[in-house]
Formats: structure tokens, C-alpha cells, sequence
């Protein structure tokens, strides 16, 4: 059974069913009042939007990305901390800081099928890599049920060879209220469901990977400095628009979070080392 944990949870009991069962759902997690103003803002584009075109991605589904110029305030759903609690216990163990790898709204219209199983980590050829790669949280905008597509999520699967395939009882579906949010791993078999009832089911999808990893979505495109010096600081550096150590990520050398900031740019850019704890250590053992 897919584990549903109420918002106050701790993360240690949050963080323990992840790693048993590589998944998750935290109930009402977001407020319907911020929930219902991404709905509006999003109603407005998928009313626009054309269905996708492609075995994978669906012909009776409806995908949009750059989310957060579609609505500012599901920043407030990208930052949740419950969920970034989440990602940094499963990333944070390989990288300095994790980011935003994309994000992404669904809508699965009737008579669409289900898609097929899949794990999110195969945009990565690092097979040998042991560690997590990437986490995501799938908010739920409207209801998600099992007869209107809920996400199915193969539970355990993270632990598994990859070339086990699940049998049909090892398939279950997320079914969560309105503003509640699915996470899960980036190595867990899952898919979106297959919607047989006569209403579209919604679902905001933001993915997170590990800071040095090439990300899904291009940030930079989505969320140029025009555009992302707007957004909270927080946001900026998930975008990527920051140094992962060992510098990875500069702009003139420097942090480009200056470039975001108008007193940074008049003063112009210094060059400045980025170096992990251990190679600042020796770069000084070194000189000395």
C-alpha cells in the first residue's frame, strides 16, 4: 500500500518510508487558496495548448513547462519545505546543493491510457553511479483517483535490477485530495495513469537533481535574468542561476547571482576561487 502521511509528519518518518518504499504522499500539504490560484493561472494556458503528440507523452495529455512564469505563486509549492526536506535527504549526500531539474503541468483528459512505466534517473547515462540522482514531487491540482488517472508507482522498485519488470499487483495508484503531493524517487518505476472518467486530472510536476548534473528543463531559457531577477532568492539558486563547488555554473568567473542583482553589475565582477572544504585545504597546505 502507498503510504499517506499527514502534513505535520516529521521529516525523519518522511525521509524512512523513501527509502523503504521509494515513494510517498504527504495529505493537504498546500492550501487550496494557493492551490486554486495555480489552478486559474494554469486553466488559462491549458485552454490553449494542444494535446501532445507521441507514445510516451501521451495524445490525449496536455504538458506545459516554465511553470513559474505561468504562476508566480507556485514558487510557494516549488519551496515547500517538507518537500526541499525531502529532496535534500535524498540528494544532498552527492552534491553540495540539488536544483531544479524541470518542472512541468499535466493534464491527463478522458480516455487517455496509461503511460508506460518508466524511471525519471534514464535522462542519465551514469548507470555505475550508486547514489539518487534526482527526486520529484507531483502536486496534485485536482483529486487524482484511480479511475481518473492517478499516478501509478511501482513500490520498491528503486531497489530493484534494472531489468526486473513489475507484475500487475506490484502496480498501485496515488489517489490524494487537491493540494496534496506525491514524491518520490527519481529511480522508482511510475507512470501516469490511464484516465477512464469524464473530467481531466491536473497535476504539477517539479523535479529536482543533484547541482551538477545537467537539468531537464533549460532554466536559462525558460527563466532568463530578466525574467529570473524577479523571482525570491531562493528560487534563483535552484534555477541554477548560483556556484555549485567545485565551479561548476560561473558567469565572469563569479557567482551569477550577480548578475540578478543591479549592485552587482554597476560594481562590476571580481574573479573568486570556488573550492570544496577539502580542496581549499590543500590549495593552502600547498602555498604554505
Amino acid at each position: 500500500m502507498l503510504k499517506t502521511v499527514q502534513a505535520c509528519a516529521s521529516r525523519e518518518k518522511i525521509a524512512t518510508i523513501l527509502d523503504e518504499d521509494g515513494c510517498v504522499i504527504i495529505q493537504g500539504l498546500a492550501e487550496n487558496s494557493v492551490v486554486d490560484r495555480v489552478v486559474a493561472d494554469l486553466d488559462i494556458v491549458f485552454n490553449q495548448a494542444n494535446f501532445a503528440q507521441g507514445i510516451f507523452v501521451g495524445y490525449r495529455t496536455k504538458r506545459l513547462g516554465s511553470i513559474l512564469k505561468k504562476s508566480g505563486v507556485s514558487c510557494h509549492l516549488l519551496t515547500s519545505g517538507r518537500v526541499l526536506d525531502a529532496m535534500g535527504h535524498l540528494l544532498l549526500e552527492n552534491c553540495e546543493r540539488f536544483q531544479l531539474n524541470l518542472t512541468q503541468a499535466v493534464s491527463i483528459h478522458p480516455n487517455e491510457r496509461a503511460q508506460i512505466l518508466h524511471r525519471d534517473d534514464e535522462l542519465f547515462p551514469c548507470r555505475a553511479f550508486t547514489g539518487e540522482m534526482m527526486g520529484n514531487a507531483i502536486w496534485a491540482l485536482t483529486d487524482f483517483t484511480a479511475e481518473n488517472g492517478g499516478t501509478q508507482v511501482v513500490l520498491g522498485s528503486h531497489k530493484w535490477p534494472r531489468d526486473r519488470q513489475p507484475e500487475p499487483q506490484e502496480i498501485v495508484q496515488a489517489e490524494m485530495k487537491k493540494g496534496s503531493v506525491l514524491i518520490y524517487r527519481g529511480s522508482l518505476l511510475h507512470g501516469g495513469g490511464a484516465n477512464r472518467s469524464t473530467e481531466p486530472r491536473a497535476g504539477l510536476i517539479f523535479s529536482y537533481n543533484l547541482g551538477w548534473l545537467r537539468q531537464g528543463e533549460n532554466q536559462y531559457l525558460a527563466y532568463p535574468p530578466a525574467v529570473a531577477k524577479y523571482l525570491p532568492d531562493a528560487v534563483q539558486q535552484l534555477i541554477g542561476y548560483t556556484v555549485h563547488r567545485p565551479n561548476l555554473g560561473q558567469h565572469e568567473c563569479s557567482d551569477p547571482q550577480q548578475l540578478l542583482s543591479p549592485r552587482g553589475t554597476k560594481r562590476g565582477f571580481n574573479a573568486y576561487d570556488f573550492l570544496t572544504a577539502e580542496q581549499e585545504v590543500l590549495a593552502k597546505a600547498h602555498v604554505a
